[in-house]
């Protein structure tokens, strides 16, 4: 528009979490189906102490939520917050140092992880040292994007950037309280907690990394890229607004369901139980209003396979925040707990609901970096779908039928009380199903296989402009 002044977005840091959460996605994705071979053939590699899956699980689970995912939520949070208030970035030096703190975050931890040092905590193996680069990273992150907020042209601010926000407090509250150690060598540390107080801890932030990271920050993705490739409004600002404040309300309280039947006073396992099951009428209200931003657009899921991605992700984050809450019932955890149900249930989660939000994202967002309005090839977004579903719903139905027959088996009895079936027997009842999960995660890596060499395309085909890369938007 003429007479209105133009906005110059600072877009290099963004167009880097890019690709890193692209390459990071590959290396944790490959680590995985290495671990899920290791299950099924044990002597896969031939008994070397930093290649067993004690080692290498946490080195996947940590590649994959805070290398893969969270380059993919910091580059897109910086994207978005530029977009909704208008601003460039606010401090693009320090807005660089995330970026390049973070990638030695990740070295770090694919470092060590391996060599064997580990806290032992799940999703927080990483030992005090980076835990201390961890804390300035982030730091320096809530700076550049409260920043860019605080200084935004527009008033109000867009749902969007209240998940990223709530995402990055809770975060920071989260790591701080958990990662409470005393060091007692530069490798080597002791929780501050003890006992059923640090698994209590522990599970507080454990599943609230679920929570604030998995489910609040993707949130944020969703409610920006959706609309943006769907080229609609969201369908309910006020239901979104409601989304928000009940999800993050309610997640904080959720944790104690991973300890049923455990040490835990059984009120503190009832208390989680509870809010677990309040837990689905957000999570749910928000999948709603994320399917219905597509009324009167359907027919883009004919042509347009970044929505497809986009779609079957909320498809999947409504299964997984149903199922959850559903597994957090007492009686249904009797048979869940411990079995191949719960790697199900996280898969579904994660490969569906936060793999599908990223690559839908960054399939829009990846070209508009690099001088482009779309992907070099839409038919290879379309293979990358269908070989990721197939991989998904291999993976998923695998360990969910795996799951029930082992807590079954478990679970089964002689009239003398003595156990129908061995420990091994179900071992080797589970093997075929492994199996299954193997193919299933081979699907989805060669899935991404694919995105690669479409970027790497795009990238090519591109006008590749110089550091930082402004992009021209009117207000």
């Amino acid at each position: 528009m003429q007479g209105v002044p133009a906005t110059t977005y600072t877009d290099e840091t963004v167009r880097n979490f890019a690709l890193a959460s692209v390459l990071w996605g590959i290396v944790g994705m490959t680590v995985g189906v290495l671990i899920a071979a290791q299950l099924a053939f044990p002597d896969l590699t031939f008994g070397i102490p930093w290649l067993s899956y004690g080692r290498l699980r946490p080195l996947h689970t940590n590649a994959v939520i805070f290398a893969f995912g969270g380059c993919a939520l910091m580059g897109t949070s910086f994207h978005v917050a530029q977009r909704t208030g208008q601003v460039p970035l606010f401090m693009p030096r320090l807005a660089q140092f995330v970026f390049w703190g973070w990638q030695a975050v990740i070295v770090l931890a694919a470092i060590t992880l391996p060599m064997g040092y580990t806290q032992g905590k799940e999703y927080a193996e990483l030992e005090w040292p980076i835990d201390i680069l961890i804390t300035i990273v982030w730091v320096s992150y809530a700076i550049v994007f409260f920043g860019t907020i605080g200084r935004r042209r527009v008033k109000h601010i867009y749902v969007a950037n209240w998940f990223y926000g709530a995402f990055i407090i809770a975060v920071a509250l989260l790591h701080l309280v958990n990662s409470a150690a005393m060091p007692v060598s530069f490798w080597k540390s002791y929780s501050a907690y003890a006992g059923v107080q640090d698994a209590m801890i522990e599970w507080w932030y454990g599943h609230n990394a679920v929570g604030f990271i998995l489910t609040a920050g993707f949130l944020g993705m969703m409610y920006y890229y959706i609309p943006k490739q769907a080229e609609r409004p969201i369908y309910s600002y006020r239901l979104s607004i409601v989304h928000f404040w009940a999800l993050i309300f309610t997640y904080m309280w959720a944790g104690p369901h991973h300890l049923h039947y455990t040490a835990l006073p059984d009120w503190a396992q009832s208390v989680g139980m509870i809010f677990s099951l309040v837990l689905l009428a957000p999570s749910w209200g928000g999948m709603i209003n994320g399917v219905m931003t597509l009324s009167g657009a359907w027919h883009k899921l004919r042509d347009d396979p970044i929505i497809k991605f986009l779609v079957v992700a909320l498809s999947f984050y409504g299964m997984s925040t149903f199922e959850g809450p559903m597994m957090s019932i007492k009686t249904v955890n009797a048979l869940s707990h411990y079995t191949d149900w719960t790697i199900g249930h996280v898969h579904s989660g994660a490969l569906g609901w936060v793999g599908f939000i990223t690559i839908g994202s960054l399939y829009y967002l990846i070209p508009r970096m690099f001088g482009r309005t779309a992907m070099y090839s839409t038919k290879a977004i379309d293979l990358h779908f269908w070989i990721a579903t197939l991989g998904v719903v291999l993976y998923i139905a695998a360990m969910w039928i795996a799951g029930v027959m082992q807590g079954l088996m478990w679970g089964a009895v002689n009239p003398d009380g003595t156990l129908v079936y061995t420990f091994v027997e179900g071992v080797k009842a589970t093997w075929p199903f492994y199996i299954v999960r193997l193919v299933g995660g081979v699907l989805y890596l060669s899935g991404m296989w694919v995105m690669v060499w479409n970027i790497f395309m795009t990238i090519r085909q591109g006008q590749r402009r110089l550091s930082p890369i402004p992009q021209m938007v009117y207000a």
